[in-house]
């Protein structure tokens, strides 16, 4: 499937480099200079940086040897292609996106909408309903979503905190009862929700997974090295787009201080062991835009503002549809891929596919078992 993907981007000047046009980007001496980067080469063990805590440090190192070009999106009213998917980019709208407000953001049509988190502002009910109306009135065959440090109640760890998103827990508990829910993650009934889990879309797999480093103790904050690399390490190596909440150091991470915040581990697992084509994220909104490697299209899609000014334009790219698959295929029903975790973190773990209605995580043990009824 990787090779089959072809950017559809052009492209702007850097402080390190430039490309002058998209060809640029899957040029052969342009690769040549990324062999360790390349799709032939994978490292099958990732191991926590040294200086994992000094990401600015750690950037500064690691950028001596690394590939670095910053690229123009493309324009957001570009016509949507028969033989491409368009894919259309947001992040951290934060409660913004609504019926209401529809008309003064301008989201452009495609065939996939994806959100890299921060949706809502605390992660309460009524703005997690409030985004998924905004949903319904898209005209997207297929939403994609994954949470953010700001949807705390999407957090199993955080919602057993007494109004840790300024709600009581019992009030949203009956609250969900009467809709016949037992998570606040069914309210979102107009998107496919990704959280350590893979969808195929017309051949096309994409990984979601909302860690970051830890940052003020929000919703899925974990320590920088081994803790966050264990999530990273649930990342399978078919990922084709990658969506995470958090950007990896270096790329779209660099603050209004002047620092790098991104996840060393993240980069590492990306560049050295994944090597998707695209990685969709946000987090950082004053990181917004598009950087690559050589290998993989970084994409920080930060819909708002550092003041939380929504009006970062939403990012848009195509992908050529592969082989035998078509555009009705997004009218279908899809199935999600989850990954166990119980297992070691020294390596991926086995997945499982099972229909979007039966959201059950299955523990590696269960895994085999249900692999040896099927054989």
């Amino acid at each position: 499937m990787k090779k089959l993907l072809k950017l559809s981007i052009k492209s702007t000047k850097s402080k390190k480099n430039e490309i002058d046009n998209h060809e640029d980007f899957l040029d052969d001496e342009f690769l040549k200079d990324n062999n360790e980067n390349s799709e032939n080469f994978r490292q099958d063990k990732i191991l926590p940086d040294l200086e994992t805590d000094m990401p600015s440090r750690a950037w500064r190192r690691m950028s001596e040897k690394q590939t670095f070009k910053t690229v123009a999106p493309l324009n957001i009213h570009s016509p949507v292609k028969p033989d491409c998917l368009r894919f259309v980019c947001l992040s951290d709208t934060h409660s913004k996106l609504h019926v209401d407000d529809m008309s003064k953001f301008y989201v452009p049509p495609g065939d996939i909408l994806l959100h890299a988190g921060d949706f809502t502002m605390k992660g309460r009910p009524l703005e997690i309903e409030r985004f998924n109306e905004a949903l319904g009135k898209l005209p997207h065959k297929k939403k994609i979503v994954i949470a953010g440090n700001h949807e705390l109640s999407f957090d199993d760890s955080l919602f057993t905190e007494a109004n840790c998103f300024g709600e009581s827990i019992g009030t949203v508990e009956r609250y969900l009862k009467t809709k016949g829910l037992k998570s606040v993650r069914g309210l979102l009934t107009n998107a496919i929700y990704l959280q350590d889990s893979m969808v195929t879309v017309c051949g096309i797999n994409i990984y979601g997974s909302p860690w970051q480093p830890r940052f003020c103790d929000w919703a899925f904050n974990v320590i920088r090295g081994e803790e966050i690399l264990q999530k990273w390490n649930w990342i399978p190596e078919n990922v084709d787009i990658l969506i995470t909440h958090g950007p990896p150091v270096g790329h779209g991470d660099v603050t209004k201080a002047g620092i790098n915040v991104g996840c060393v581990e993240l980069l590492n697992t990306v560049q050295k062991r994944v090597k998707p084509k695209y990685h969709l994220f946000g987090h950082i909104h004053e990181g917004y835009g598009l950087t690559t490697d050589g290998e993989t299209m970084f994409i920080n899609a930060s819909s708002c503002t550092k003041g939380y000014k929504l009006c970062n334009p939403p990012i848009i790219f195509d992908v050529p549809l592969p082989p035998g698959q078509s555009k009705d295929s997004l009218l279908e029903s899809v199935e999600l891929v989850y990954f166990s975790k119980e297992e070691s973190s020294s390596k991926p773990v086995i997945g499982i596919s099972q229909k979007d209605k039966d959201k059950k995580l299955l523990t590696l043990t269960q895994l085999k078992l249900t692999k040896t009824k099927t054989e």
